[in-house]
């Protein structure tokens, strides 16, 4: 259990309001979930694998028991490996949902080996940030709807050494390195939340806010291939020094739900956190022209035409 964690202490209530959270089945996705369902939210645990994902469910109802005050929890197919994927997602949420007021891009993958998309683009970049694009663009217009609203990206402490390498993007040229894959990819996420502020701002939409965080070194699936990665010692720091670093998945999801939830925040956007409160993010996440930059690749990249107006 993490000595050094923030808290999410706001009681607010979310009765009569509908969110989505990627990649909930496990870890401070479910954890998430359980939180909302118990405010009263209903849920759509939006997941690759639909039987983990109705189990997490079926989990989540059982150790909260019975109350009226609690929500509903539905599940969706969604492999953000996949942009169809996304689409069909994207698609069946708009057809069955009156309103979006929470969406929780929270699933990921950390440190894999070199592998592909099923477009062909990195899997971490693909995964990390273009699904999570092109998922947010396709919902955006009913969340606006559906405004005040929150997206909140879950990214990582390791944007700070990335870099988005726009000549190569897709690890075609250079070297694969999972670490330098996945940091751009964490990069990428909080670029994304401070240039969609930035449009929001700029399009006069005032009450749909974002936030991108770290959520803390968390003992969860996410970490599955650090053994495979690095050499014996970081495997065994990993083990034992880290174990009083990293925090159990409860502590690991309340800078989200804080982001999602907390009054202290409501008048926020574009902004990053960890254990509650602000951070300063990295400084090249923060450039204007690295965000207009990576808002056109990224368009591109999903399909998208160049002129997508989410806005209106």
């Amino acid at each position: 259990m993490g000595l050094f964690s923030g808290k999410c202490y706001s009681n607010v209530r979310l009765d009569g309001k509908t969110a989505v959270i990627t990649g909930s089945n496990t870890g401070i996705g479910k954890e998430t979930v359980q939180d909302f369902f118990k405010r009263g939210c209903k849920v759509i645990m939006a997941c690759r694998n639909l039987e983990k994902a109705q189990k997490a469910a079926t989990d989540i109802k059982t150790n909260c028991g019975e109350s009226e005050n609690f929500g509903e929890i539905l599940v969706t197919e969604l492999d953000l490996g996949s942009l169809k994927s996304v689409r069909k997602c994207a698609k069946h949420i708009l057809e069955t949902e009156q309103r979006i007021d929470l969406l929780v891009n929270n699933a990921g993958v950390m440190m894999c080996p070199e592998s592909r998309t099923e477009e062909g683009y990195e899997m971490q970049f693909g995964t990390n940030h273009l699904g999570h694009f092109l998922l947010t663009m396709l919902l955006l217009p009913k969340i606006i709807k559906s405004a005040p609203a929150r997206i909140v990206n879950v990214s990582s402490l390791a944007h700070e050494m990335g870099s988005v390498d726009f000549k190569d993007i897709n690890w075609e040229k250079k070297r694969y390195s999972s670490l330098g894959a996945y940091q751009q990819s964490k990069l990428a996420n909080v670029v994304f939340t401070v240039e969609l502020a930035r449009r929001l701002e700029a399009a006069n939409i005032q009450n749909v806010k974002t936030y991108s965080l770290h959520p803390g070194v968390i003992a969860t699936e996410l970490g599955r291939h650090l053994g495979a990665t690095y050499f014996s010692f970081v495997l065994w720091a990993w083990r034992n020094i880290a174990t009083y670093f990293i925090k159990t998945p409860e502590q690991g999801a309340q800078t989200t739900i804080y982001c999602a939830v907390d009054e202290a925040c409501a008048n926020e956007s574009g902004l990053y956190y960890s254990d509650c409160a602000t951070k300063n993010a990295a400084k090249q996440a923060l450039k204007e022209e690295t965000g207009k930059q990576l808002w056109q690749v990224s368009l591109k990249m999903v399909d998208l035409p160049e002129d997508f107006d989410p806005f209106k």
